[in-house]
């Protein structure tokens, strides 16, 4: 049983979120699609790329609220992530394929324009669609996005070290999701056995343990230094104790991001929408309906 949310925010109920699957780059890609558009642009919400990771479980807090508040929510498991087929598209690097998989989804489904919640590896996602093909984003909310470099933290982070050798070695073990888990989450009380479980399940699936996503596709060479060309609007969220991707990082993106601005949140670590639901809920809703 998951732990009470922040700010009195409730978790979706997952078995009524209908699962529907695409054909994307020769893989079933799967995605919830919930919510009305009303004359909007839909709302992507993207995952990290942490093992065991998905858009259900990523956002299991903020589906419902989000859809009451925005309209149409599109959440897509990247290949080998949730239900998604564990076959990726050529790319210089893990985002830039799974944003090639999100515009091609995009495509399928008739969608012109989105905006964007990106979670870390989702948030690098975002940042590569937005300068590659910028009209096809209107806003974006990063937290934590993948593929930037701290100011002045050591990097690689422990945390990004401890889930790049989850699969190394003896390969995944409850001890090993639990010492991930302990790096993306300030508080530890929440790290409940039946969380460690599901995220371990979720990272065991034959196919993933046989080509896990990053042994194929490291890093991508990252776009630091064309941040400045993006010009949409931009929402930072970091939490102030992530101990993947430094705060130090949110600096940075705030002030080489022209039209961003940033918001953190204390007693919080790499899960700013789990972690500080209720507030994260309201202020990504006001943000996009400005």
């Amino acid at each position: 049983m998951s732990p009470a949310p922040d700010n009195g925010a409730t978790d979706v109920d997952s078995t009524q979120l209908e699962t529907r699957t695409a054909q994307i780059f020769g893989a079933r890609i799967a995605y919830v699609d919930v919510g009305e558009a009303e004359g909007g642009v839909p709302l992507l919400l993207l995952h990290g790329g942490g093992p065991g990771a998905g858009g259900i479980s990523n956002y299991i807090r903020n589906i419902g609220p989000l859809a009451e508040q925005v309209g149409r929510l599109i959440v897509p498991d990247m290949p080998g992530f949730g239900a998604s087929e564990n076959r990726i598209p050529d790319g210089p690097g893990l985002m830039t394929a799974y944003a090639d998989v999100v515009l091609a989804l995009m495509d399928e489904l008739g969608i012109e324009q989105v905006d964007i919640v990106g979670n870390s590896m989702g948030g690098g996602q975002a940042l590569s669609m937005a300068l590659r093909f910028p009209t096809r984003v209107r806003r974006m909310v990063l937290m934590g996005p993948g593929g930037m470099l701290p100011m002045f933290t050591p990097f690689p982070t422990e945390g990004n070290r401890r889930m790049a050798t989850f699969y190394a070695g003896e390969g995944p073990t409850a001890e090993k999701m639990r010492g991930v888990l302990e790096l993306l989450i300030y508080d530890q009380s929440v790290i409940t056995p039946e969380l460690v479980e599901q995220r371990v399940a979720a990272a065991t699936r034959r196919d993933v343990i046989a080509n896990p996503p990053w042994s194929r596709h490291g890093l991508d060479p990252f776009w630091q230094e064309r941040l400045w060309e993006i010009e949409h609007d931009t929402l930072i969220l970091w939490g102030r104790e992530d101990r993947v991707n430094p705060v130090d990082g949110a600096f940075f993106f705030n002030k080489v991001i022209p039209n961003s601005e940033l918001h953190l949140f204390p007693k919080c670590g790499h899960w700013v929408q789990w972690e500080k639901a209720g507030a994260f809920n309201a202020i990504v809703a006001e943000f996009l309906n400005r």
